[in-house]
């Protein structure tokens, strides 16, 4: 096995978590909060939309079965990377779409991709996803970890 991880936020992250579980190929994914601030963020802080921090996830995976590349298609998939600081109805910065690279190949893969998005007409608005080097991550509370298989879709 060829362990890797990739950390995206995506809005909500329990539904991006779910999205990314049912993957072949991804061997776990945590909940939690990156690119702020403040540490050891708690949801309540991060909600506040002071502390600097996404919700994301941090998705491990097996690279001699699922690439980068496609676990970048779900992430297309999953969100509107052309709102910046918006999913849907939840407002605000740690909302934000980003990719949080951990390689120079993680980087150049999602800023090719981004590239592939805005040529192909895909989005009618640009692509405003944030790329930038993974900070630390903080794993949320574990309330939120798999919460749609603990409490289902709503």
């Amino acid at each position: 096995m060829s362990k890797e991880i990739a950390t995206f936020g995506a809005g909500c992250f329990w539904g991006v978590e779910a999205a990314f579980r049912s993957v072949p190929g991804v061997t776990d994914v945590a909940s939690g909060y990156a690119g702020g601030n403040t540490e050891n963020p708690t949801y309540k802080e991060v909600c506040t939309d002071t502390t600097g921090h996404a919700e994301v996830v941090e998705v491990e995976f097996d690279a001699a079965r699922v690439s980068f590349d496609q676990l970048l298609e779900v992430l297309w998939n999953t969100h509107d990377p052309t709102t910046p600081n918006r999913q849907g109805p939840d407002m605000g910065s740690q909302y934000r779409s980003a990719v949080f690279f951990h390689t120079p190949e993680q980087q150049a893969a999602a800023e090719a991709s981004v590239k592939r998005l805005t040529v192909s007409g895909r989005f009618a608005n640009p692509v405003v996803t944030e790329i930038t080097p993974a900070p630390r991550f903080y794993r949320a509370e574990e309330y939120h970890q798999r919460y749609f298989e603990k409490h289902g879709y709503h």
